[in-house]
C-alpha cells in the first residue's frame, strides 16, 4: 500500500521530513501483523510496565528515565530487531519521540515510520492522554501490567 492508494479512508502515509513517512495506527498495526514491518516501542520502561504495552513489539526505548537521555544501545538495538529490507514503524506515548527515533532509523539506512498519535494519544483540554486518538482508544492490540 502507499499515499496513492490507500485502502481505507484515514490509512494513508503522510510525507515527513527525515523519514518515510507519519503513518496511522491502524495502518502500523496492519503492517506490523502482516509482517510487513516491525513494531518498536521507543517509550521508556516504566512507560510499558505502567501504562500498557504491545504484545509481541520491540523494547527498545529512545531515551530512558530518569534524565531523559538518548538511550545509547538505541542503534544497536535496532539493527538487532530489525531484518535487512524490512520497514519499521516505531510508537512513544504521543508521536513525538518517535519522530527523532524514525529520523535516526532513518540515518542507520531503515525505512522508517512514526506511528501519529502514538499510544495515548494527544492531551484534552484537561491534559489527560487516553481519550484523543492513540494506538491503545484505537481498540488495537495491547496489554497492562
Amino acid at each position: 500500500m502507499n499515499a496513492a492508494t490507500p485502502s481505507a479512508p484515514g490509512v494513508a502515509i503522510r510525507p515527513a521530513d527525515g523519514y518515510a513517512g507519519d503513518v496511522p495506527a491502524v495502518l502500523a498495526c496492519r503492517w506490523w501483523q502482516t509482517g510487513d514491518a516491525v513494531l518498536v516501542d521507543v517509550r521508556t520502561d516504566a512507560e510499558r510496565e505502567w501504562v500498557g504495552f504491545v504484545p509481541g513489539a520491540v523494547p527498545l526505548a529512545w531515551k530512558q528515565w530518569p534524565g531523559m537521555q538518548v538511550n545509547a544501545a538505541f542503534d544497536d538495538g535496532l539493527r538487532a530487531a530489525v531484518p535487512p529490507g524490512r520497514k519499521v514503524v516505531l510508537l512513544c506515548r504521543s508521536g513525538v519521540r518517535s519522530i527523532a527515533a524514525a529520523r535516526r532509523a532513518t540515518e542507520l539506512g531503515f525505512e522508517a515510520y512514526n506511528i501519529l498519535e502514538g499510544f495515548e494519544g494527544d492531551a484534552d483540554e484537561n491534559g489527560q492522554r487516553g481519550r484523543k486518538g492513540g494506538w491503545r482508544l484505537r481498540g488495537l492490540p495491547w496489554r497492562q501490567n
